[in-house]
């Protein structure tokens, strides 16, 4: 293990404890900035995500999205690979996937140009700390090679932090929406 590795660990957990007291305490409507966000963006293909445990629920503006256009959740495929995006609506069937997270039971994938990112923190200039696969910096290093592609990341207040511990390899967010605010980068 090295320092980094331990640094981030330390940081993931200080950030699971702020991100669980926001989750016991949300306010109704958290995902309304996410949707007016979201309303500049029509038709554009996205993808979203199945919340776990005390992520902040995307769900409600990904169904306000879908009359629009395509949506989508990603789809672990192996330890070490990018993510694949599965096309998703508010009525299909899902089924366990990885990790927890529900997926379609039916997989029609394609590639989003927005990508709405969970996050265990950010910073103000756009750092996100992840769960540690690596799984969404590898997907949007690869999906931005092929066209420009937004990562908005969606936190609760709450997640922002000073000084993450980043690599090299970790790809930045264009947007971080909150419950209260949006900050662009």
């Amino acid at each position: 293990m090295t320092d980094l590795t331990e640094i981030k660990a330390v940081a993931r957990k200080v950030a699971f404890a702020r991100r669980k007291g926001a989750f016991d305490t949300r306010p109704a409507g958290a995902a309304g900035r996410l949707s007016e966000v979201l309303a500049g963006y029509r038709g554009v293909p996205l993808s979203g995500y199945m919340p776990i445990r005390t992520e902040i629920d995307p769900l409600p503006a990904m169904s306000e999205a879908v009359a629009y256009g395509p949506v989508g959740v990603p789809v672990i495929q192996a330890a070490g690979q990018p993510l694949k995006f599965s096309r998703w609506s508010p009525e299909g069937i899902l089924k366990d996937g990885p990790f927890g997270a529900k997926i379609p039971e039916i997989d029609d994938y394609f590639d989003p140009e927005i990508l709405i990112v969970p996050l265990v923190a950010f910073d103000a200039q756009g750092g996100r700390l992840g769960y540690g696969g690596g799984f969404y910096d590898r997907t949007l290093e690869g999906l931005r090679t092929k066209r420009p592609t937004l990562a908005i990341g969606f936190a609760f207040d709450a997640q922002e932090a000073e000084n993450l511990p980043l690599e090299p390899t970790d790809q930045p967010l264009n947007m971080v929406v909150t419950e209260s605010r949006v900050l662009t980068f």
